[in-house]
């Protein structure tokens, strides 16, 4: 074991804080990464507070990783010293199953290793991106194009990959309609790749206030859904709608909104039950789905894609003393679209 600085939470009540976290040493095929940034997910505001269950304290959130490998084991064949890195939302899986077979880590049948607040290989409790270091087993961690900042690229470890992979498994592209509901952490990169994949995008938001940001981001239509008018006026439309927002809403009013055919998927996770009328679907065609991050092959993919399209993510750089004051900014909705945390002021 070897020890790091970290930034961590001690209580579900207590703001976070500088401290120190062991690490194990790296083994055969591990990797070592100098974390350079992290960015701020709402998930981690709810970990550290203990909203989704028990926590073990002290923890070190953080699963938006971008970094720089400094030491690799002795059967390490993807990643070398000094290559530009990131490691998203988990950190091992048991391989074997249906699905890591079809390289969706992502719902491993036997339970995917989240990057922190999970139980690693050694026993011990995963910790984050909020550490000047981790070491990571080689498969999961990914290539970040030359092209793309560090800092601009850690959101896409969570908040990019979340967006493309519906974008991408239901074919938003050339000749099709998409909606993105949200422009947040998650909807700004939602309107960023569905514009590059060539599709016609449109924000749908509560109020039309960041519609300056929307069309410059690549949306071709912005409409406020605090207007009842707006629903009658766009039903039918969207071949694709994708919902980045983590509150209630009327589902049976947003289906009305699909097309023939068309799709919801949610990847915003509302922490009450949401409900919808079941002809909702069954007098369209339409589907109601659900999608988690990717995989890591997906997640490649969509850093090789944003390098090729030089797509980062809206970012507001902060050192890391003023991490709790960003929490409550995130809380109120006052950040344009991601913090990001300097990990260079925590060395």
């Amino acid at each position: 074991m070897f020890t790091v600085n970290a930034y961590a939470a001690t209580s579900a009540t207590e703001p976070l804080a500088r401290t120190t976290l062991e690490r194990r040493d790296v083994g055969p095929r591990d990797v070592l990464i100098d974390i350079k940034y992290t960015g701020i997910c709402h998930s981690d505001i709810h970990h550290v507070r203990g909203d989704w269950g028990p926590v073990h304290y002290p923890v070190a959130p953080g699963h938006e990783i971008a970094g720089v490998v400094t030491q690799v084991g002795s059967e390490v064949t993807r990643h070398a010293v000094g290559d530009r890195v990131g490691v998203g939302c988990m950190v091992d899986s048991c391989r074997t199953c249906g699905s890591c077979r079809k390289g969706e880590e992502q719902y491993c049948l036997n339970g995917t290793t989240l990057t922190y607040g999970s139980v690693d290989r050694d026993g011990r409790p995963t910790q984050g991106g909020y550490t000047t270091h981790i070491v990571v087993d080689e498969h999961f961690v990914v290539r970040i194009p030359d092209s793309v900042g560090l800092d601009e690229a850690a959101p896409l470890l969570c908040a990019g990959i979340t967006t493309y992979s519906p974008l991408h498994r239901w074919g938003a592209g050339p000749g099709k309609k998409v909606a993105v509901v949200g422009l947040g952490g998650l909807g700004h990169m939602g309107v960023k790749f569905a514009h590059a994949l060539g599709a016609e995008v449109t924000v749908l938001s509560q109020s039309l206030k960041k519609m300056d940001d929307g069309l410059r981001l690549g949306a071709h239509h912005y409409h406020a859904t605090g207007d009842p008018a707006t629903f009658e006026e766009l039903a039918g439309t969207f071949d694709l709608i994708v919902n980045t927002v983590s509150a209630r809403l009327d589902v049976d009013a947003y289906l009305s909104l699909l097309a023939v055919g068309g799709t919801m998927v949610n990847v915003g996770a509302p922490a009450e039950p949401l409900s919808l009328n079941v002809f909702s679907l069954l007098s369209r065609g339409r589907s109601y789905a659900g999608s988690s991050i990717g995989g890591i092959r997906e997640t490649q993919e969509m850093l090789d894609f944003c390098g090729e399209h030089g797509l980062g993510a809206e970012i507001e750089v902060i050192p890391v003393e003023k991490t709790n004051e960003a929490y409550e900014r995130v809380l109120s909705s006052d950040v344009r679209y991601r913090f990001v945390i300097d990990m260079v002021t925590l060395s």
